[in-house]
């Protein structure tokens, strides 16, 4: 397996002193999603937690609805220039009866916010495609728990605090207790190992939860969570428009610039009591 950190010197400039120190990076690596021997996608990412990546981004991308429709998944051989395996290529078997993705979803993924289709046709393709709306789900959660999560999300990204480059996101009940928690260099990659995580522990939909993540909540990381079936999704930072609109259209409660006891609640607040 790749290393999550790799070390790198630099030039520290401090005032008029100037030093050479080696310094601890994140690693960034592609990661090859192949669906039956057949490559999707490729996605740049921090190594670890691949499989859960995989299922994850499947289900987020409506290719599959649950564990059952996954019949294995596997490293590939992907050897360096020492004849060592990179384990930068994952093929995923879908389990029999389950349908490949039309030939379009190859070449450009409907719900991602780079794809080149906006506005009320992307918040239509995730109302059509979706198995698992969160707007009928009754849960509710306190503003004090609410403003609890930040803490729990910055206390467990243990990578983060060594380099300072990765997004995070986790995964909480209602009553605030931690289920899962994933850092990666991409936000989008957090996410997708978080849901792929509960995907293998058979918890979809995800209903009772909430998703909190480390950065804004753009639309791509909003259909994720509608895809999962969250209810609830908290962001520290700012919330694009188009998110704002999904979460609305589709029940989701979303929650942003939530630092201290201060929170912006732009969809669904009888949910935050």
């Amino acid at each position: 397996m790749g290393r999550v950190t790799a070390r790198r010197r630099a030039s520290h400039i401090r005032a008029e002193h100037v030093s050479e120190r080696p310094e601890t990076l994140v690693v960034e690596e592609p990661l090859e999603i192949r669906l039956g021997g057949s490559a999707l996608t490729v996605t740049m990412r921090t190594p670890g937690s691949d499989v859960e990546l995989a299922q994850g981004f499947l289900l987020t991308e409506g290719v599959v609805g649950g564990r059952d429709d996954i019949a294995a998944v596997r490293y590939c051989r992907g050897a360096d220039d020492d004849g060592v395996n990179t384990y930068n290529v994952l093929d995923v078997t879908l389990a029999p009866g389950v349908p490949l993705p039309d030939v379009d979803i190859r070449r450009n993924f409907y719900t991602t916010s780079s794809c080149g289709i906006c506005g009320k046709a992307s918040l239509d393709a995730v109302a059509t495609i979706s198995r698992h709306a969160p707007g009928d789900d009754p849960t509710t959660i306190t503003r004090e728990t609410l403003t609890t999560l930040p803490a729990t999300l910055r206390a467990g990204q243990k990578v983060f605090a060594s380099t300072g480059g990765l997004h995070g996101a986790a995964l909480f009940t209602a009553d605030g207790t931690l289920l899962a928690l994933r850092e990666d260099i991409g936000r989008h990659n957090a996410v997708d190992k978080v849901i792929g995580w509960a995907l293998e522990q058979n918890r979809i939909p995800l209903s009772g939860t909430v998703l909190l993540v480390s950065g804004r909540a753009s639309f791509e990381l909003t259909q994720k969570a509608v895809m999962a079936g969250i209810p609830v999704m908290a962001a520290v930072s700012a919330p694009s428009s188009l998110a704002v609109d999904l979460a609305a259209q589709s029940g989701l409660t979303l929650v942003a610039f939530l630092r201290g006891d201060s929170m912006n609640i732009y969809s669904r607040p009888d949910r935050i009591t």
